[in-house]
């Protein structure tokens, strides 16, 4: 068979640039609109990608004076999506910290069987003490404790939703037995973090259990998603890096007893597409003159977990700063920007404008061509399976990406034409579904 890409759409409200809504075409109200979303999950269908993305957190993030603050509940907004759209996948981050097994279970099972299994689950363990407040805690917890929360929490899951056997539904209204209580199986699971006792209320879903998917990219992260991950989204700014990083999780992946194949790495990409190359330039240079860099100075200073006043913009980083060991947030992120800050020897001000996009994501600005060249050598060279595409305006930058970047990776044979008969999330990711760990083997339906 072919391989093909896997293309993801990453939607977050005007785009992904922090002065995306500062546009004259953009709507700054538009991330609590349905209508917006609807437009770009049709865009994204349109475009024959696997699955859209939305992320989350519990906690409202920085300064509203920044950018267009707080969001919809993905699992609520995704719901509604479900039946707006007919083959791409949804996925929504959701967080082991602060949830509990059984409601978040239950939700996922739900909007697998609406969506007729297009469900996919982002795992996150939720770094930031603005969190941890708002569930009455007075610290985060330890970025190892989070992932051991993490684990135990997607065994519970799995448990749950194997709780139901696919044939236990009989519906035999002759005899006036709906179903059959020898294949429903309680996990009575007591656990250090968790004790949950009953079987799920929802059915075993269409894909078994949703997509799982996962992107830290610490040592932790890295061997949770060889453990548990099917689709992994990263943040790579080179070529080699994304190789170093796509050799070792699918080594890992093979070393936890689970076939490489089963995992799959999207790195982010933030493309600003042109008729010519600067013509894509100038389209960037536009949003970065819109960036106001004292919310840039707080976001890096909190992330470097620096004290407030000790960046200066047109300075480069600190030579003494917080050792990775000691980040209890976003390990993996801080690697990347302190790497990128020092290996390009950027200011504070370059370096807030090359993050404006992205967040540590590679941003590319080309034509069409170039980057639809960037996409194919990444795949080819052992670098990602896919893509998670992340426009740094919305609607725009997706509907651009669609109508000319997707036609020149089908002419070269990266990506489908069309969906076809209609498949799973799963399927369309070339995933088996997973067998029920409580059923006979021989009996099982996978």
């Amino acid at each position: 068979m072919t391989r093909r890409l896997h293309l993801n759409a990453f939607l977050m409200n005007t785009g992904h640039h922090e002065a995306s809504w500062r546009l004259p075409e953009s709507d700054p109200y538009a991330h609590v609109e349905l209508g917006h979303y609807v437009r770009l999950a049709r865009t994204a269908e349109r475009g024959t990608f696997d699955s859209l993305f939305l992320a989350d957190g519990p906690q409202l993030w920085g300064s509203v004076a920044q950018r267009p603050a707080g969001a919809l509940e993905p699992l609520t907004l995704l719901t509604a999506l479900a039946t707006a759209t007919e083959h791409i996948g949804l996925i929504a981050t959701a967080s082991t910290s602060y949830n509990s097994p059984y409601n978040l279970a239950r939700k996922f099972a739900s909007l697998d069987i609406i969506s007729g299994g297009r469900a996919g689950w982002n795992i996150v363990t939720t770094a930031g003490a603005e969190a941890a407040r708002n569930f009455g805690l007075d610290a985060e917890p330890a970025h190892a404790e989070r992932y051991a929360r993490a684990g135990e929490f997607l065994d519970v899951a799995l448990k749950l939703w194997d709780s139901w056997e696919d044939d236990a539904i009989l519906g035999d209204k002759e005899t006036g037995v709906w179903g059959d209580d020898t294949k429903i199986h309680p996990p009575r699971h007591r656990g250090t973090y968790f004790s949950v006792e009953g079987a799920l209320n929802v059915p075993r879903s269409p894909q078994g259990y949703p997509l799982l998917v996962q992107a830290g990219s610490s040592e932790d992260g890295k061997n949770f998603a060889a453990r548990y991950a099917e689709a992994v989204f990263t943040a790579q700014q080179t070529l080699a890096d994304a190789q170093a990083f796509y050799a070792d999780l699918k080594s890992r992946t093979a070393a936890a007893g689970r076939d490489p194949e089963h995992i799959k790495v999207l790195p982010g990409i933030v493309p600003v597409v042109g008729s010519t190359e600067a013509e894509a330039r100038a389209n960037e240079q536009v949003l970065e003159d819109h960036i106001v860099h004292r919310h840039g100075v707080a976001n890096l200073e909190r992330l470097l977990q620096l004290p407030e006043g000790t960046l200066e913009l047109d300075a480069e980083l600190p030579s003494e700063l917080p050792p990775e060991s000691a980040i209890e947030g976003a390990r993996s992120r801080y690697t990347l920007i302190v790497e990128l800050a020092r290996r390009e020897r950027l200011t504070v001000r370059r370096l807030i404008g090359r993050l404006g996009g992205g967040r540590g994501h590679l941003t590319f600005a080309g034509t069409p061509e170039q980057v639809a060249d960037a996409i194919g050598t990444w795949f080819t060279q052992g670098a990602a399976d896919g893509f998670n595409i992340m426009p740094a305006v919305l609607p725009s930058g997706l509907e651009t990406f669609v109508d000319q970047v997707v036609p020149i990776l089908r002419r070269r044979g990266l990506l489908r034409t069309e969906y076809g008969p209609r498949q799973t999330l799963r399927e369309r990711y070339g995933l088996p579904r997973p067998a029920n760990q409580y059923a006979p083997r021989e009996n099982a339906l996978v």
